[in-house]
């Protein structure tokens, strides 16, 4: 592109040089200005009009090299202008097969149908934490602002089958379907299952009774921005203060100290088979660990997460238990029932897991 451009620039530099010089040459020839400017415009571009003033055996000679300079700079400048112009639709050519074989190696994605202002928001956040990702949206403009910040984009509409095979559903771990359209999301959601059943969907509703149908396409998540911004704003007028430490920048790593010093962490509990835990209540396992950590969740052996499970829970093998306690004392606990200990939270990081 910039040697398209400088040619094109030496071109016009040439083109001006010949004007003045050609216009210089008749004027010292005793034609006037007007006239002079007429005649190498016409001398230039071959119009053809014939000479409008004496011509000496010089001047002819004058015109000729005149003609010479002035078509050679004209053709420059026009070379210039369809290099700048065929360098650009190759080098789109070559970025679009560059981006598709990028997106045909990926595994495990996420799959963003829409990129608009929940999309924009959810991309940055899929960057920030190195997922990769693939969006798909309908709109020029908005695929080439995503081509701009450097992501993977398929230009179409999500609704098409070719177009989500095109980024790999078949190889992908999430989609996320934002569309402001509740038809389209529940439509998106209802071809990406049949696709791919072990996708995790996660789909926009924008009305309360989408949910239901969301989900029946095959949602495993519905997500409401309307609820989550009001239960954001209830928050902050209920917890100002517990909302404003937790927003800081900091307050997760101080809170995992915090808990760190008094030697307390939150812990995953899987659930085997052989576990003697299999059948038993919540309220059960609590005695059993003799007050050593309290229940906070259990994630279903589905997917599903279940927030302060009452009591009177059943366990069943591939259940997870999320518990808080003593260091020491939970990796005892798990090793005695034949659990198997999967990964430790402390403070906020749980409670970002479960988000």
């Amino acid at each position: 592109m910039q040697s398209s451009l400088r040619r094109m620039l030496i071109g016009v530099g040439f083109f001006a040089l010949t004007f003045v010089v050609a216009t210089a040459g008749y004027m010292l020839a005793g034609w006037n200005l007007l006239d002079s400017i007429y005649q190498v415009v016409i001398t230039i571009f071959g119009v053809g009009f014939g000479e409008i003033g004496p011509m000496t055996p010089v001047l002819r000679i004058f015109t000729m090299f005149v003609i010479i300079a002035g078509c050679t700079s004209v053709a420059y400048i026009l070379g210039g202008f369809l290099q700048m112009i065929t360098e650009g639709e190759i080098r789109k050519a070559l970025g679009a097969r560059r981006m598709m074989r990028e997106i045909e190696t990926l595994e495990n994605h996420v799959i963003i149908c829409g990129y608009g202002r929940i999309g924009q928001i959810l991309t940055r956040k899929m960057q920030e934490a190195n997922q990769p990702f693939v969006v798909i949206d309908n709109s020029s403009d908005r695929v080439a602002s995503a081509e701009a910040k450097g992501y993977l984009v398929r230009h179409g509409s999500a609704t098409d089958e070719a177009i989500l095979e095109s980024v790999g559903i078949m190889r992908a771990k999430y989609l996320a379907t934002v569309l402001p359209d509740d038809a389209a999301n529940v439509f998106i959601t209802l071809t990406a299952r049949s696709l791919n059943p072990d996708l995790f969907i996660l789909s926009r509703g924008e009305y309360p009774s989408t949910e239901k149908k969301l989900r029946q396409a095959g949602a495993d998540k519905v997500v409401s921005p309307a609820a989550i911004g009001a239960l954001r704003m209830a928050h902050m007028i209920t917890h100002p203060a517990a909302l404003d430490f937790l927003d800081q920048d900091n307050a997760r790593e101080n809170l995992n100290e915090l808990l760190a010093q008094i030697n307390v962490q939150i812990d995953e509990l899987a659930i085997l088979p052989e576990s003697n835990l299999v059948g038993s209540s919540i309220s059960s396992v609590e005695v059993r660990g003799k007050g050593t950590f309290i229940v906070v969740a259990l994630r279903k052996s589905d997917g599903s997460t279940i927030i302060h499970p009452s009591h009177e829970t059943v366990l069943e093998a591939g259940d997870t238990l999320i518990v808080m306690g003593h260091r020491g004392d939970i990796p005892k606990f798990a090793k005695h029932h034949a659990l198997k200990r999967q990964m430790m939270y402390r403070g906020a990081s749980f409670s970002s897991r479960l988000r």
